[in-house]
């Protein structure tokens, strides 16, 4: 089953450093459009991997014999998962974090694709994690009606059922001996005491669960009825309302529970980067641009990153105290001379999450653009 990113998921690969050995880290597509049978995946993973080991050892003439057995051996057991242990129900996507000297293995099945790309360093590549932070797993849709009652998860990409409180409501002309108006009152006491039960339901899940948004997805008769009843917790946790047909099957539920979500994460982005935009203005607790924005890193300053998706910029990082810089030299703080690195973007991500902070890969707006497509905004 594939698995929910999260923040505190993130932080405890950011907080890792290779001591003894290698850390690995492999991302895998498993798209159907780009793998559709075993086969061609299981060549992609072969090749990735065998070429991955041959450009570690090469690039790295300093790796001891117990780095380079243990390094060989990491990449055979990610082989061996893979072909052995790995299931791919439910995953787009597979990331695996190894480091064999240092104890450390994490097979990470995905909801989303990601990129074939295999990193070989002394802490593990996050960059492809971070945009399916918060993108819906996890998610509960609720289904209401004046009979149905269904609340769902979201989990690798399906809703799995978690509670049925679907009741049968006597038809209203089933009245007997009743009078219509009482008999009216009746039935509606019932679907209100329904309403109410499913509306107890969805709180305590919330509670349980604060993070998670809230799909509903219900009539417009009921929705009004409905929406007066949720606590507010559940109110704040609803991302937004949608109509299905009476025996929508899960499946045609997910289909309109996703866009759904995508819209509450589009509006998200679009908050962050106004707020953003107004600090800036203002000069005010902002960054912009890769100097700024590495300088408030290292100093733990940022509060959330924002990047645009797919923006790439080499850096430069003290390997005793970890500051980061865009030009090399000396660090400004213990004298140690600054290394070169490709992936500045992972090495701010890296700060970022390791002083408590989020990170918020942009998609939909191009805000950054101006401002070599990353900014942040910032504590102090």
């Amino acid at each position: 089953m594939a698995a929910t990113v999260s923040w505190e998921g993130l932080r405890e690969l950011a907080g890792f450093r290779a001591e003894k050995g290698r850390a690995i880290s492999f991302y895998l597509n498993l798209d159907p459009r780009v793998s559709p049978t075993a086969g061609d995946v299981a060549t992609r993973v072969n090749s990735l991997l065998d070429e991955a080991g041959k450009r570690a050892i090469a690039a790295r003439t300093d790796l001891t014999h117990d780095q380079r057995v243990s390094l060989k051996a990491d990449l055979d057991r990610i082989r061996s998962y893979y072909e052995m242990e790995f299931s791919r129900d439910g995953a787009h996507g597979l990331a695996v974090f190894s480091d064999g000297l240092d104890n450390f293995w994490r097979p990470l099945p995905l909801t989303a694709p990601v990129d074939d790309e295999i990193k070989i360093n002394d802490e593990f590549y996050l960059t492809p994690l971070v945009p399916l932070v918060g993108r819906g797993e996890g998610a509960l849709v609720a289904v209401v009606g004046r009979e149905r009652g269904e609340l769902y998860r979201l989990r690798g990409g399906r809703l799995d059922e978690i509670a049925d409180r679907t009741e049968e409501q006597h038809g209203r002309h089933d009245q007997g001996g009743w009078s219509q108006a009482r008999y009216q009152r009746h039935i509606e006491n019932l679907v209100a005491s329904h309403l109410r039960r499913i509306a107890d339901e969805l709180d305590q899940r919330v509670r349980r669960q604060p993070s998670a948004r809230v799909v509903v997805v219900s009539s417009e008769e009921t929705r009004a009825e409905f929406a007066e009843m949720l606590s507010g917790a559940v109110r704040n946790a609803v991302v937004g309302w949608t109509q299905a047909e009476a025996h929508a099957t899960p499946p045609e539920l997910m289909d309109l529970a996703r866009p759904v979500l995508e819209g509450w994460y589009e509006q998200r982005e679009k908050e962050a980067l106004e707020r953003w935009r107004e600090e800036a203005g203002r000069h005010g607790r902002a960054a912009s641009g890769w100097a700024e924005t590495l300088e408030a890193a290292s100093d733990g300053r940022v509060e959330q990153l924002l990047y645009q998706q797919g923006v790439q910029h080499a850096a430069c990082r003290c390997p005793a105290c970890g500051r980061l810089s865009v030009s090399g030299g000396k660090c400004p703080l213990d004298g140690t001379e600054l290394e070169h690195r490709d992936e500045g973007l992972d090495l701010a991500i890296h700060q970022t999450i390791a002083h408590g902070g989020t990170v918020f890969a942009v998609m939909h707006q191009q805000d950054l653009a101006a401002v070599e497509g990353i900014g942040a905004l910032l504590r102090y």
